[in-house]
């Protein structure tokens, strides 16, 4: 099976896309303390739209070598092939090596190329509907809104709103002549 995979930033202070002022006078926003974060680390099945989820502190070689180890404990023996960027946390030689052990097979994206990972697509409506404009009391809650929309979702609108199910969608020829069958 394929899954694409990447992680993203969920902060407490949540970025400001509307709001309302006066026109011609400017909006003072008051912000203070440290803007706590998280990471969700996701992957989405190609195929059948299902998705891993886990939120860490941070974005370091050991907390996508969690991932890795959740992917495994979740598809037990089936083979993964995980496409993703080349980040540090990614590229780092223990991750590649764990990959290895677990069996699972690291399919690169080319650099500075975000728009091709469906992954990067499926974060936008979480951020848009849950994390905009809306600050939570901690950020745990925060974490738990995003991943509970994400959750939420059936397959078939994961697959839609991360642009698999699109004619145009880069992968879609070969998707379709090695994992889905005749379209």
């Amino acid at each position: 099976m394929v899954l694409a995979e990447d992680e993203t930033d969920v902060r407490l202070f949540p970025p400001l896309r509307a709001g309302w002022a006066k026109r011609g006078e400017p909006v003072r926003v008051m912000l203070s303390g440290r803007n706590a974060l998280r990471v969700v680390f996701g992957a989405l099945n190609l195929r059948t739209g299902h998705r891993v989820l886990l939120w860490r502190r941070n974005q370091r070689a050991t907390d996508f070598q969690a991932f890795l180890r959740e992917l495994r404990r979740r598809y037990r023996d089936r083979p993964i092939a995980l496409l993703l960027d080349e980040d540090s946390s990614h590229t780092a030689h223990a991750s590649q090596r764990l990959a290895a052990e677990l069996n699972i097979r690291l399919l690169w994206l080319p650099k500075r190329c975000p728009e091709l990972n469906p992954m990067d697509h499926l974060w936008r409506a979480p951020k848009a509907k849950v994390s905009a404009n809306r600050q939570d009391l901690t950020i745990e809650l925060a974490v738990e809104r995003f991943m509970r929309y994400l959750r939420r979702l059936t397959p078939h609108a994961a697959l839609r709103k991360a642009g698999i199910l699109s004619r145009h969608f880069w992968l879609r020829a070969a998707l379709s002549k090695y994992f889905l069958g005749p379209t």
